[in-house]
């Protein structure tokens, strides 16, 4: 990759005027970027509104402009050299378009932007060559950064921090009662909520950090080294900042470190973190290369032959013709997806079940935008009490969904209920073996050691007459649902029971796991019939 002032250059290719052989190439690229902006605008205004409105991907609107200065910075080294388009990064293209397609069937976000900046990153080599892309090397590739990705690291995140805070804690001489996420001191309640995760120290770090890398560096070691080490700093500092926001609030009885002081004291301890990782950094910045005259890549440049109008017309309209192409395929898809209301009923109750007039608890799945839901109570022969929560998916899009992160049992901001565990399960739907996802909720009221109530909870996904687990095949079954022109409907399945108070947790997880599988072993032929009722009987 060329550095930038490497390459020496006349006093004609140092002005103000763009040099000749690069005026034609240069429309084209501009050309077909802007194609590609309108064609995805609908993906480039979903990443633009995520940056505004989520303080962890504000950087995005930066990007751009640091790409674009760094393309800038480097001009005298880009000048000499020739560009000639590039028909086989045009085809690679193919592959984002692909990709693009498949998110937008689904309604990934980050499917759908990552194709968009990849499109925009190939026009490069596409238009303007495989020597001079690689010679913008880093820049192109900065640009990934404003692709809103990293929302799926939270879980994982989260628990790290609570592990940390628990564990320094108890070191400190504290003692702590820890339920999932939730741990109680005895000056009060804290929970590890998405803002503790350190998702957004993470990302400003690593962005941060790979740019200083690649400016205060020549060695690719060096490089690499400083942006493990900008991996490693936030991680870390975000469980320090964790700990001592709780060891403030304890010593000062919640006084400090609480409400708004909370993510202040965070941020302002996180600047502080980055600012001396910076600092110890440029101890062993390297010095800027002197300007080579007569490099290898200035020697070949001079020698490359131009490419004329109908080489770089060509290649742009077979680029074009490229990012054309998923939003045709999009039309011939949409045909098979229906569009009238759904009319959903709450499944008939087999023997030896009945149904009841509530639900055994007073709690709602935060499950989003569904077209028609249901929500029902039964009870078995024993009195054992099950409910049963249904949300219907059709004609799907970004903000209506079947498999998405804001689809959760409960939200963090839940003021009545918590999610305390997680886990699987196993059963059988229908004469087939189904796996589920379990979770254990509490009822808020009372603490973690209160008399609240406590549910076991089963999760899982109807997909054009397929009953699924996974996240990941219940999106791949519902895109291949619209490529076969089976439309896209869908239903997220949640049956819960109320655990046993009188039993030790363990023991009343599994009576009501089996309570659980009890129902689903029977109820399964009428939970099937009423969901392809639903979708039309097809």
């Amino acid at each position: 990759m060329a550095e930038p002032s490497t390459l020496s250059s006349s006093p004609s290719t140092l002005g103000s005027s763009l040099p000749a052989h690069w005026r034609l190439p240069i429309a084209a690229l501009l050309a077909l970027v802007l194609a590609i902006l309108l064609l995805y605008r609908h993906s480039v205004v979903g990443m633009v509104s995520i940056w505004s409105r989520s303080e962890t991907y504000t950087h995005g609107f930066v990007v751009p402009l640091i790409s674009l200065w760094l393309v800038w910075r480097m001009r005298h080294a880009l000048a000499p050299l020739v560009p000639r388009p590039a028909a086989s990064a045009a085809l690679l293209m193919l592959g984002a378009a692909a990709l693009w397609l498949a998110g937008d069937l689904v309604a990934v976000n980050a499917a759908t932007q990552l194709a968009v900046v990849t499109l925009l990153v190939l026009a490069v080599p596409a238009v303007l060559g495989w020597v001079v892309a690689r010679a913008m090397m880093f820049p192109l590739g900065f640009l990934f950064f404003a692709v809103p990705i990293g929302d799926f690291m939270l879980p994982q995140m989260m628990e790290w921090t609570a592990d940390f805070t628990v564990v320094a804690l108890r070191a400190s001489g504290i003692p702590v009662y820890r339920e999932g996420l939730q741990f109680v001191i005895p000056s009060g309640l804290w929970s590890v909520v998405e803002a503790c995760s350190g998702i957004r120290y993470l990302i400003s770090s690593v962005t941060v950090g790979t740019l200083f890398a690649y400016l205060s560096y020549r060695s690719w070691a060096k490089r690499l080294a400083f942006v493990g080490v900008a991996i490693l700093v936030p991680l870390v500092a975000n469980w320090l900042r964790a700990y001592m926001i709780v060891m403030i609030g304890h010593l000062s009885g919640n006084e400090l470190a609480t409400g708004v002081d909370h993510l202040i004291y965070g941020w302002v301890f996180f600047g502080v973190v980055i600012l001396l990782m910076l600092l110890i950094g440029a101890r062993w910045a390297d010095a800027p290369a002197p300007p080579r005259a007569g490099s290898p890549a200035a020697r070949v440049a001079a020698s490359a032959p131009r490419a004329g109008l109908q080489q770089v017309a060509l290649v742009t309209g077979l680029a074009l013709l490229v990012v054309a192409s998923p939003h045709a395929a999009e039309r011939l898809l949409a045909l098979g997806t229906q569009t009238q209301p759904v009319q959903l009923a709450a499944p008939a109750a087999q023997a030896p079940w009945r149904a009841t007039a509530v639900p055994p608890a007073e709690w709602t799945p935060a499950f989003q935008h569904a077209v028609a839901t249901s929500h029902s109570g039964y009870v078995g022969a024993q009195g054992e009490p099950v409910g049963l929560h249904l949300s219907y998916y059709r004609e799907q899009d970004y903000q209506r969904k079947l498999v998405s992160s804001e689809n959760m049992l409960v939200t963090s901001q839940d003021e009545m209920w918590a999610r305390v565990s997680g886990g699987s399960a196993h059963t059988e739907l229908a004469g087939r073996p189904l796996p589920v996802a379990a979770a254990t909720l509490r009822q808020r009221s009372g603490g973690l050691t209160g008399d609240g109530q406590r549910l076991q909870v089963w999760r899982f996904y109807w997909v054009n007459g397929r009953f699924i687990a996974s996240d990941v095949q219940a999106k791949l079954h519902g895109a291949w649902g619209r490529v076969l022109g089976r439309g896209d409907d869908g239903a997220i399945v949640v049956v819960y029971t109320p655990l046993d108070a009188q039993l030790p947790e363990p023991q009343a997880r599994t009576v009501a796991s089996a309570v659980l599988d009890g129902f689903m072993r029977s109820q399964g032929g009428a939970l099937e019939a009423a969901l392809q009722q639903a979708r039309g009987g097809r």
